[in-house]
């Protein structure tokens, strides 16, 4: 049986605005390796969790081109989602997700954009060009129609 590891949010508290509260989350097995799963119902519209890392220049982000867990937040700025701290990572794509990311002030925030129940996984759709670089065209999302196949 696998060990799932759950953990509130408030683990890192560090990185959250004041008036930020996280949803409950747990990270197990998903549709595709480790996913992120409501720990809570989650209703439409609230925010579930802050994409959290090193926030790196483009030059930096050219030293290791092959991080999947970068994430562009503006012109030359990336966040480094890298860090096993950074539990957002396991946020898994779905051509068909229950989630969207929001970027604000140089943070990046995943966001239900619908209603997410208990012990469901969370995931949102990449984006064209991740899915062709890392995925290399084969998804693994249970969506009914797949967005880049």
């Amino acid at each position: 049986m696998k060990k799932e590891i759950t953990k509130k949010i408030n683990a890192a508290e560090k990185y959250k605005d004041n008036n930020h509260h996280f949803k409950t989350v747990k990270v197990k097995k998903g549709i595709n390796g480790l996913g992120l799963f409501a720990g809570e119902n989650i209703k439409k519209g609230e925010v579930i969790i802050e994409y959290i890392g090193k926030i790196i220049s483009d030059e930096e982000s050219d030293k290791k081109p092959n991080n999947r867990y970068y994430f562009y937040i503006s012109k030359n700025h990336t966040i480094d989602g890298s860090a096993r701290y950074n539990i957002a990572r396991y946020v898994n794509h779905s051509c068909d997700g229950n989630a969207e990311s929001e970027i604000k002030n140089k943070k990046i925030y995943f966001k239900a954009i619908k209603n997410i129940s208990l012990g469901e996984e969370i995931c949102y759709d990449y984006g064209e060009e991740y899915f062709n670089q890392y995925l290399k065209g084969i998804c693994a999302c249970n969506a009914k129609k797949h967005l880049y196949n």
